[in-house]
């Protein structure tokens, strides 16, 4: 091994020490691939596509494409960086090793705060909206405890093997892809045989006849990238899966490299065929345009079916913010950074205290739905803390891909999933942040949740203070010291020296 942090992430639950808690490689190809895809498509596409198209028009293609683009190259940092060194189990380990001990808390903490906030809404949303609409004679009574029954149907999938969870989120995702082709085949129809919704026939003109790409302007483009952020949340899942997945080297950069092709195909496709069926001012922001299409196609079912498919999606967010902050607050245990009970492990090999304390904090739905407070305006802030959270790990997995790149361009060289464009694009890709970070403050409830979010950073900030003290910590930090200057002698030693041409991708980042 030649890092010291990496031995100690090793010695505290990797593949190398049967005898510490470890998880079990149970994922295969198509569990990957399928909540890989779970993770690009939210239920932001089948709700908030509506409000997205009303602010920005056509040109929503443009913010869709343009979002899709910049995570790819996160994704691809983060599966360079995964693969770099097998004993990595997620993006908190790498970051620790790259950036430091304190990066690995302030990642795996923000990362599980992330979900926790997201999974809460989820399922709020899920007894409170989807579950109503399709079944409308519940009394108010029964909405907390469908809450509670959905928390406990969660974990209960969740807690008999890490499979378990792969099977249900990729039937889960299989439902996603299943409503968006069908949209998307009865949408071509409709255009091809020009459908008159009454609001004029069918046709792809609509993307430039109803004032033009850019409908609302500039305003209105720049608007919807606030939107359509949270849509993307979730992306880099398939991160947390590292240390459960077979064949790593080959199932993670499968999975990374479709990334782009969901994104034409699911996002850009649906957006066009809705855009298409009828003018995109028609839209309500307050509704699915998923079922306002089915409905002109005369399909009277329409509203139970996409909100059978929008519940199945929201329960599949649900389920992977289960999934992703038990595999995180594990990691976080291993290394010291939460109470040693949670890296433990279940006989199948499942972190079922951490997946406890997750279900304990969901707990938070049910008494927010027994006093009423379900539905409210908060939510946006809310979607707005957890898309800046999740912006700052997608920004601290480019921060270590910088770090690796200088430290180690060895192992850069001698990738087989380079990331292309290399440090560049993480360039790039940073401005774009700091244009969204612009965006966000462009809507009084988006702003009200960017001041709300450095509080999150000042509570776990106060809580590291008080971590650091540990004789533990010193140790890991004055390890990493020393692991960053053997590591900078070895690069500048490698890059003194003659090279010969790489022809690896990315080589010339």
């Amino acid at each position: 091994m030649t890092s010291d942090t990496t031995s100690r992430t090793t010695r505290q639950g990797g593949d190398g020490d049967p005898s510490s808690p470890h998880l079990d490689r149970a994922l295969g190809n198509r569990h990957i691939q399928l909540i890989a895809i779970g993770g690009a498509i939210g239920t932001g596409l089948f709700m908030g596509s509506g409000k997205t198209i009303s602010v920005a028009g056509p040109s929503v293609l443009l913010v869709y494409l343009i979002i899709g683009f910049m995570l790819y190259f996160v994704m691809r940092a983060m599966g360079e960086l995964l693969l770099s060194r097998r004993e990595y189990r997620n993006f908190a380990d790498f970051t620790g090793d790259l950036l430091g001990p304190w990066a690995a808390y302030f990642t795996g903490w923000t990362y599980w705060f992330c979900w926790v906030v997201t999974a809460v809404a989820d399922v709020i949303v899920i007894a409170s909206v989807y579950v109503r609409h399709l079944v409308p004679v519940l009394p108010a009574w029964a909405t907390p405890v469908i809450a509670l029954v959905v928390i406990v149907a969660l974990i209960g999938l969740n807690l008999p093997t890490v499979r378990a969870f792969g099977e249900t989120e990729f039937w889960f995702a299989m439902v996603k892809i299943v409503a968006i082709l069908a949209l998307i085949v009865v949408g071509l129809v409709l255009v091809l045989t020009s459908f008159d919704s009454g609001h004029g026939a069918a046709s792809f003109a609509h993307l430039w006849d109803q004032g033009g790409f850019f409908g609302n302007g500039f305003t209105g483009f720049v608007a919807a990238f606030q939107i359509a952020t949270f849509a993307f949340v979730g992306i880099e899942l398939v991160g947390t899966t590292a240390a459960e997945t077979k064949d790593p080297e080959h199932n993670l950069p499968r999975a990374i490299r479709s990334i782009p092709v969901r994104i034409l195909l699911f996002y850009i496709g649906s957006l066009v065929i809705l855009m298409s069926v009828m003018p995109w001012t028609v839209y309500d922001a307050d509704n699915s345009p998923f079922i306002q299409v089915f409905d002109a196609a005369g399909l009277p079912a329409a509203a139970a079916i996409v909100n059978l498919v929008v519940l199945t999606s929201a329960m599949s967010s649900a389920n992977s913010g289960i999934y992703s902050t038990s595999r995180m607050v594990f990691g976080l245990a291993t290394q010291k950074d939460a109470p040693a009970l949670f890296a433990k492990v279940s006989r199948r090999r499942v972190p079922q205290n951490a997946l406890y304390l997750t279900g304990v904090m969901l707990l938070a739905s049910v008494v927010l739905l027994a006093f009423g407070l379900g539905e409210s305006a908060a939510f946006s802030v809310v979607t707005t803390v957890s898309s800046l959270c999740f912006m700052f790990v997608w920004t601290m997995i480019l921060l270590s891909y910088l770090a690796y790149r200088r430290r180690r361009p060895q192992e850069h060289a001698a990738s087989s999933f380079a990331m292309p464009g290399g440090r560049a694009m993480v360039g790039v890709v940073l401005a774009f942040f700091l244009f969204l970070l612009w965006a966000f403050t462009g809507d009084p409830d988006t702003l009200a949740g960017m001041l709300a979010t450095p509080v999150w950073f000042v509570v776990i900030a106060v809580g590291y203070v008080l971590l650091r003290r540990r004789p533990e910590h010193v140790a890991a930090r004055a390890a990493f010291r020393e692991q960053v200057a053997r590591e900078q002698g070895e690069a500048d030693a490698w890059n003194a020296a003659p090279q010969a041409p790489s022809a690896g991708p990315g080589a010339d980042g």
